[in-house]
């Protein structure tokens, strides 16, 4: 794939939960470009094949491990393949995560609600409960498993995701929200802990990007954007959704040498939605 700047990562090893998906892939894609050694990690190691076969047909090394980020013996199963195979870690990227469409609160204020819809007060818990843990604890987990194994080697660092609900709540996705401000809360969190250790501990907090999968909800099917999409332009500076390679830039800054100083971050990737408070 075609790099903003170039960083060798020669020799490294990296480990990137939800590795088979659209960001993962493309952080997995981007880091084996660099030369690390890439762990397409996914809940089945065969849904992160065409991730590996992408760097492999690309002149990169990757291999696919199964592993689930909430289950602690899944992730343990998969540090040991992984150790085995290549022998140590220096980079965690924690990507897997996203909203549950379940979990969704059906509108933006109590007093918008429409006769027969759901609301907080209805809607089942549970599923708020498993979007806090995918994105938390599914952030905390394969720091605490992996991380162990990156004390002592050279340019160990983890990047964990965040988002623009990290640092103010967005509405509907309550859960996402909350698990978001935690995520980036825990990355400083860790970074202090961390620091006398030698790895560093930062965040990517992408802002709103246009993909395949999400273009339904941005842009109506005559191609008009969608009420929620003219907010979001409304409060990014730039006025335009961002491209899911524009976020390969700061990953591969936070991954490399050149920011040896920097933890405790969290690079908003955003056209300027983080700056902005609508006046």
């Amino acid at each position: 794939m075609d790099l903003p700047f170039n960083v060798d990562l020669s020799g490294q090893v990296a480990v990137v939960t939800g590795g088979s998906g659209v960001i993962g892939g493309m952080f997995a894609k981007a880091l084996g470009a660099c030369g690390a050694k890439v762990c397409v990690l996914g809940r089945k190691a065969e849904n992160g094949a065409p991730v590996v076969d992408e760097i492999k047909k690309a002149g990169g090394e990757a291999t696919a491990f199964a592993a689930n980020v909430t289950d602690k013996e899944s992730l343990l199963e998969a540090k040991k393949q992984i150790l085995d195979t290549y022998g140590k870690i220096n980079i965690l990227l924690n990507v897997a995560g996203g909203a549950i469409k379940s979990a969704m609160v059906p509108q933006d204020q109590l007093a918008d609600q429409l006769p027969g819809e759901d609301t907080l007060f209805t809607m089942d818990p549970d599923n708020i409960k498993k979007e806090i843990d995918l994105n938390l604890y599914g952030t905390v987990l394969p720091t605490i498993i992996f991380g162990e194994a990156m004390l002592g080697q050279e340019n160990a660092n983890i990047v964990n995701i965040a988002s623009m609900s990290s640092y103010r709540p967005l509405t509907r996705i309550l859960g996402y929200s909350a698990a978001k401000a935690a995520v980036m809360n825990f990355t400083e969190w860790a970074a202090v802990y961390l620091a006398k250790s030698n790895v560093r501990v930062n965040a990517i907090a992408p802002g709103f990007f246009q993909t395949t999968q999400n273009r339904a909800l941005q842009f109506n099917e005559d191609g008009t954007p969608t009420h929620r999409t003219e907010k979001i332009l409304r409060s990014t500076p730039q006025g335009k959704f961002g491209d899911p390679e524009d976020l390969v830039g700061g990953l591969l800054y936070l991954v490399s040498p050149a920011s040896r100083f920097v933890t405790g971050v969290t690079l908003p990737i955003d056209g300027g939605f983080s700056s902005y408070t609508g006046v």
